[in-house]
């Protein structure tokens, strides 16, 4: 395994440096000139993108990059265990996604979903991200995007790291619940040589009786260097550990009984503990003609251990419901292509040929716990799943108002499951499978018109199975297919106005879960999610900015025509943002989720939720020698609202309770009022 790994890494490598053996004879012809920044809009091929740049993001709650997904309409991330370490709860357009099972994560074009994981199948932890290292995040709703495969079914998110910092950074934060931040970044050089290194340390005990006691520490260097005119080559490490506790979902029936606090826990050993290390490499060589050859290659290492009960003392009365999930894998992978900028007959092109390919090589477990103290294993797999993805995009401009996006991918994977356990297990998938699917995508762009655009979109996509599941059961959907519709409208006709609306309709063929939390399969019929969304932004001063974006979906089984439990329906998201001469900044937010279904039949609807954030940064201008000096403030649930982040409906069982136990609602409560605050130091560059 690790003799193909190196094969292919040294073929890529070879890669790299065929352009500038290539071009090795212009650089003594060509003088080197001074960089020139030209900025310009990306152009978009369907209305629900956006791009969220670096000072939206630097004007929203410290401390958790998952929150900084809520700046796209639609989506919304939510804590799922009563502790902040281990992934977020993702709902985007009627998909409650669970870890990321249909949202595919990115940073720098590197996946962060983790196929056949130990939790549940696209488990996407972004805990590793420093927010403040990140220029802009892009997001790209439903299937119509080509550079995405796997996971991309109701949408896609690249987080893209800065290069540099202009000015040194420390940063210091705390508030209540014991939360302490402390941020350094810093760029020891910044012109042909860029380089960035960052690191942060984060620790919160939380609200809740027991301490979560959530320990951060994050890492991050990346240099960045033009070997020649004509090309750049990027290197990024970064370093991830986390430990925490967690107070679990708890049943409501304790809580209203007035048996149990909110913030309390039936099973206060919850928790875990994880490791990530990244590195990632990044060329391009852009020829005089304008064509550019791309490679990006990446690694991971992961490793998780995860402490859960959900269900109490449902199963085993003894010694309760615990369960302990263990993951260690190594993920690597890459993205190599070509892109040929063409005229035919005065029509303008852009033409990319590109290959993707990716390995999880995983030793996953699933086993039960009694305070964290290992009882039986259930299943321990080792796991060995390829995908190979070779794909064509163009980008043709067939007439001034008519441009046109489309192409096609196509995705083999190939499952190796072995069984580690033995006659000891319950559980024992083993064997190998393979499958391909093939993708197809159309984006037709109508305009400018006065300042206004129209798309049609249209697009093939999928998620992949869990390998122990694509092996156990052979007739089921390896890769089930989702196909989507959008119809949108993109306008800033109105000065000072941008308003945005998108109608839009996903079928998904079937589903096939590995249901991580019971180590069994749960089968789903094909489902039908459509929805409309609608963003608007208002600028009516210089110094302030309004936004409102509003979304409704509806989503329900096609054959039986019941709700998709958990799905999102009404959503929305407002923010007043102000930009004082006298160097104050603020943001006051409001998020809206509204109730949806906790069952298929609608007699249970989960309680919807609003709260507010606010948060302000004040410059406090220092001498030239000591740079500047800013303060911040961030106030979270400013109004102190009683809600609840994820919450689901099944049954548990608590001592003197029926052994069937009890079908109630199990939630997380979400966080009240939080006021935190810290001072960033920017130091003046040296000179």
């Amino acid at each position: 395994m690790f003799n193909g790994c190196w094969s292919m890494l040294g073929i890529c490598f070879a890669l790299v440096l065929l352009p500038l053996v290539c071009t090795a004879h212009e650089v003594e012809d060509i003088a080197q000139l001074p960089e020139v920044r030209i900025v310009g809009e990306r152009p978009l091929a369907a209305s629900s993108e956006r791009i969220i740049p670096d000072k939206e993001i630097l004007l929203q709650p410290q401390g958790r990059p998952a929150d900084l997904l809520r700046l796209a309409p639609g989506l919304i991330t939510l804590e799922h265990s009563g502790g902040a370490g281990k992934a977020d709860q993702y709902l985007l357009r009627g998909f409650d996604a669970d870890h990321g099972t249909d949202l595919a994560l990115h940073i720098d074009h590197m996946p962060i979903n983790l196929r056949s994981h130990a939790h549940g199948q696209g488990y996407a932890d972004m805990n590793f991200i420093i927010p403040e290292t990140i220029q802009q995040i892009q997001v790209n709703k439903g299937p119509y995007h080509i550079e995405y495969g796997d996971f991309a079914t109701a949408g896609a998110v690249n987080y893209v790291t800065r290069n540099i910092v202009p000015n040194d950074v420390l940063q210091v934060m705390g508030g209540e619940f014991n939360t302490q931040r402390y941020l350094f970044m810093t760029s020891p050089t910044k012109d042909r040589l860029k380089t960035l290194v960052a690191g942060e340390f984060y620790y919160t005990d939380g609200p809740f009786l027991h301490d979560n006691r959530n320990n951060r520490y994050n890492g991050l260097a990346k240099v960045t260097v033009e070997p020649t005119p004509h090309s750049q080559l990027s290197w990024t490490i970064s370093q991830h550990y986390g430990r925490w506790n967690g107070s679990g979902q708890i049943p409501l029936r304790e809580v209203m009984a007035g048996r149990l606090d909110r913030f309390g826990a039936i099973d206060p050993s919850e928790g875990g503990e994880t490791f990530r290390t990244t590195a990632r490499l990044d060329f391009h060589h852009d020829s005089l003609s304008g064509d550019t050859f791309f490679v990006r290659l990446w690694s991971q290492y992961y490793q998780l251990d995860l402490f859960t009960n959900f269900t109490f003392f449902l199963h085993d009365p003894a010694n309760g419901d615990g369960i302990e999930q263990n993951d260690r894998r190594w993920v690597y992978g890459g993205d190599i292509g070509y892109r040929h900028v063409h005229r035919f007959f005065n029509i303008a092109g852009l033409s990319t040929i590109g290959f993707q390919t990716r390995v999880d090589d995983a030793h996953v477990r699933l086993g039960t716990q009694r305070k964290r103290q290992s009882l039986a294993i259930t299943t321990d797999s080792d796991i060995f799943e390829v995908s190979y993805s070779p794909y064509l995009k163009m980008d043709i401009q067939l007439l001034p108002w008519l441009r046109v996006v489309g192409g096609g991918r196509a995705d083999v994977f190939t499952f190796d499951v072995k069984d580690r356990c033995g006659i000891g297990c319950s559980i024992r998938p083993q064997g190998n499978s393979q499958d391909v699917i093939g993708s197809a995508k159309a984006n037709v762009i109508l305009g400018p018109w006065h300042d206004t655009e129209l798309f049609l979109n249209f697009g093939t996509g999928f998620h992949s199975n869990d390998a122990r599941d694509v092996v156990a059961n052979p007739a089921a959907t390896t890769l089930p297919r989702a196909i989507g519709y959008e119809m949108g409208l993109r306008t800033r006709a109105i000065p000072t106005t941008e308003f945005l609306f998108s109608l839009w309709l996903l079928d998904l063929e079937s589903e096939l879960v590995f249901v991580g939390d019971e180590g069994t399969t749960e089968a789903r019929e094909g489902s039908r999610r459509f929805g409309i969304e609608v963003s608007t932004r208002l600028r009516p001063f210089d110094w302030l900015t309004l936004r409102g974006d509003v979304t409704y979906t509806k989503a329900q089984f096609r054959d039986s025509g019941d709700s998709v439990p958990l799905a999102p329906e009404l959503t929305a998201f407002a923010s007043a943002t102000a930009s004082l001469p006298i160097g104050l900044q603020g943001t006051l937010q409001m998020l809206t989720v509204g109730s949806r279904a906790g069952i298929e039949d609608r007699r249970v609807m989960l309680e919807p939720f609003t709260i507010f954030d606010l948060i302000l940064r004040q410059m406090l201008p220092l001498s030239a020698l000591n740079g500047k000096l800013e303060m911040f403030v961030s106030v979270r649930n400013l109004m102190n609202t009683d809600w609840r982040q994820a919450q689901f409906f099944y049954a548990s069982r608590l001592p003197g309770e029926p052994g069937g136990g009890v079908e109630d609602i199990h939630f997380v409560p979400g966080t009240p009022r939080m006021v935190t605050g810290g001072l960033t130091w920017i130091l003046p560059p040296l000179r």
